[in-house]
């Protein structure tokens, strides 16, 4: 088990440039970006070696317009060397490392260029992690979709469409239940038809779930994932107080957390706390952790 936060950190001062424009494009200015973003994921990696969170989510943001066709510079040839290092440093301290597109990247589209897009940027996503040489444990998380009046069709669409994926892609992908549409059961389906990796929500599951224990689904998502895709990821949050239903909390709950660490026993997974105050919360999930056996703790 280990504990992950995802693409910023509040304590460090470093911040990856998000402010690039597709009007004000040019080559110097992805170069310095890029740069810029390299040095800051550097920064953010050993902050969490030092503090054992050795669970990290990279934002897609690394390499602005990287899938756009305004993008011509060959920024992996440029950037080669840094990549290398990044990646040694993951691999060293044994980091798990995920990576997650926005929600313009739909699979099951009734737009075939909406399908076409999302492709080049999951061929984007998996492009970073290899460039990182990273092995299959490192995962790209997608949500499903939508539904398009017949969630049935669409289940099937995303499996018709999921096999127009090169190789790169197909082995790094998991798909994950949201809190609106897709239940765990549904990602369940696809499983059966595509025998992807589940990724299990525990707040979608919260707000959106049939009946399912989360002993159960744990059970189930274990058996989703094969040798070579590692230990199962989960996503973890809580209900923001007096918000609307699905608002992730500004920080851990630290009593629900300890019962859901409880609850979800003897099986483990690697948890991603999807808390806005990232790695404050993080560290005190590490501390909570450090007494429960499935934790994955360096001595520094």
């Amino acid at each position: 088990m280990k504990i992950g936060y995802p693409c910023i950190n509040h304590t460090i001062n470093c911040k990856g440039n998000k402010t690039f424009r597709l009007k004000s494009y040019s080559e110097k200015k992805l170069i310095e970006i890029v740069d810029n973003n390299l040095k800051c994921l550097i920064k953010i990696l050993k902050f969490n070696i030092n503090n054992n969170i050795l669970f990290f989510r990279i934002t897609s943001d690394l390499i602005p317009f990287a899938s756009h066709s305004i993008c011509k510079y060959k920024w992996q040839n440029h950037f080669k060397n840094n990549f290398k290092i990044i990646g040694n440093l993951i691999k060293n301290y044994n980091i798990r490392i995920s990576m997650h597109p926005d929600q313009f990247i739909v699979l099951n589209s009734l737009d075939e260029n909406v399908v076409n897009r999302s492709i080049l940027e999951l061929n984007y996503h998996a492009e970073v992690l290899d460039l990182m040489e990273l092995d299959n444990t490192a995962k790209i998380q997608l949500h499903i979709g939508g539904a398009y009046g017949n969630k049935e069709k669409s289940l099937n669409r995303f499996c018709v469409n999921y096999k127009k994926l090169n190789n790169k892609v197909k082995k790094r992908l998991v798909i994950e239940n949201d809190d609106k549409i897709y239940s765990y059961k549904n990602c369940s389906y696809i499983y059966k038809q595509i025998k992807i990796p589940l990724l299990f929500d525990v707040f979608h599951y919260k707000i959106l779930n049939d009946g399912e224990s989360i002993k159960n689904i744990l059970k189930h998502q274990n058996k989703t994932w094969g040798k070579k895709d590692g230990i199962p990821m989960i996503d973890y949050s809580s209900q923001k107080p007096n918000s609307r239903a699905g608002s992730h909390s500004e920080n851990i709950d630290i009593d629900d957390f300890k019962k859901f660490l409880n609850d979800s026993k003897p099986y483990n997974f690697d948890i991603m706390l999807e808390i806005k105050d990232k790695e404050t919360s993080a560290l005190k999930a590490v501390k909570i952790t450090k007494k429960d056996k499935r934790f994955c703790y360096k001595d520094m």
